[in-house]
């Protein structure tokens, strides 16, 4: 168990996206009146099409295929690290990953995160704090949120947080106590559509602003994300393989059209429940989708006057998950709780993520 105050830590971050390996050097400052943190540097590697690949189809792969990516990426993981921490000659206490989700699968009682921690110690010869969902769902939780535990310590000005990475999920609190949870799918649907016209993602929303809205489909997502509502499960790559993606691929409806329909409902969705407040929300926007301008005007009209919305600076817009982790991974080396029993419904809070070297 640690004590001490200041910490120099690498964040790493993976998401649904697949926009690239997101890497973080952050600094963090105990006192007496919170914590207080800073991003030094921080860069996306983007995935090669190689890479793109393994990761998209990596579900698919026998047990002995998955266990030589795992390595094999952990191995890419330290290599970027090690490579980051030369560029730019850094000190760091350690690496602090998340991994790639391939499976997560919470009822089943399992969740894995591709990215072998001892590969990526090994490569980067640095300690390593990784797997951070495992106990919390052998604890009876969803493995996820996890980024509310960050938010509580370092984004607690804010009414609500709002991440719009390839899931858009939000945390507050409520009567003292953080709540979070998944509200619907945003990058993974966007950039899938956006690939059928061979671009990584639609910049700006500028394909969805000259589609229309398609009542068939709009119709058909709210079918879903109704039925998902009642249980608010952890959304991942599962559920939208079978539940969104067949939706979207209706080649009936035109692309811009599509992008267009599910725009509008992930504003929809999202705005629904920033909408159920009672009182004005001071809203916190990240992830890449903060960056769609098109999407944020849909938002901002859809909440009015109720909310609003505050674009941080550019480095907390693309880095805040692996921030976090960097956080999530100094609260787990000191032996404090990192993951929040009020967000995932585990029977408990815990300490979650396995450390090597340190």
């Amino acid at each position: 168990m640690d004590s001490k105050n200041n910490y120099k830590v690498i964040g790493l971050m993976s998401g649904t996206s697949l926009d690239g390996l997101d890497i973080a050097y952050c600094q963090f400052n105990k006192k007496d009146s919170g914590w207080s943190y800073s991003i030094g540097k921080a860069v996306t590697i983007k995935y090669p099409a190689a890479w793109i690949s393994k990761l998209s189809s990596a579900q698919k792969l026998s047990g002995e295929e998955l266990i030589a990516l795992d390595v094999a990426y952990g191995k890419f993981l330290g290599k970027a690290c090690a490579d980051f921490i030369g560029k730019n000659s850094l000190k760091i206490d350690f690496i602090a990953s998340h991994g790639h989700t391939v499976f997560h699968q919470p009822d089943k009682g399992f969740t894995f995160q591709l990215g072998s921690g001892q590969a990526l110690h090994a490569a980067s010869g640095r300690p390593v704090v990784y797997d951070f969902r495992s106990l919390d769902v052998l604890l009876g939780g969803e493995g996820a949120p996890l980024v509310p535990a960050g938010d509580k310590f370092l984004f607690s000005e804010y009414d609500v947080c709002l991440n719009l990475g390839g899931i858009a999920n939000l945390s507050m609190d409520v009567k003292g106590k953080r709540i979070a949870y998944d509200v619907c799918f945003m990058n993974m649907g966007l950039n899938y559509l956006a690939s059928k016209a061979g671009k990584k993602f639609d910049v700006n929303g500028a394909m969805a602003q000259e589609g229309e809205v398609n009542n068939s489909l709009w119709k058909a997502l709210a079918k879903v994300y109704s039925g998902l509502r009642k249980k608010r499960p952890s959304l991942g790559r599962e559920i939208f393989e079978k539940q969104i993606q067949p939706l979207l691929d209706n080649e009936s409806i035109s692309l811009n059209d599509r992008l267009r329909t599910f725009t509008e409902s992930s504003a929809a969705e999202i705005a629904s429940v920033i909408l159920s407040s009672k009182e004005k929300a001071k809203v916190l926007c990240t992830g890449g989708g903060a960056l769609n301008s098109f999407f944020i005007l849909r938002l901002l009209e859809l909440c009015g006057d109720h909310a609003t919305l505050i674009i941080p600076e550019e480095d907390i817009v693309k880095f805040k998950e692996a921030l976090v982790f960097a956080f999530l991974g100094i609260l787990r080396v000191r032996g404090e709780v990192n993951c929040l029993q009020s967000v995932t419904h585990a029977t408990r809070n815990s300490s979650s993520g396995l450390t090597i070297g340190l």
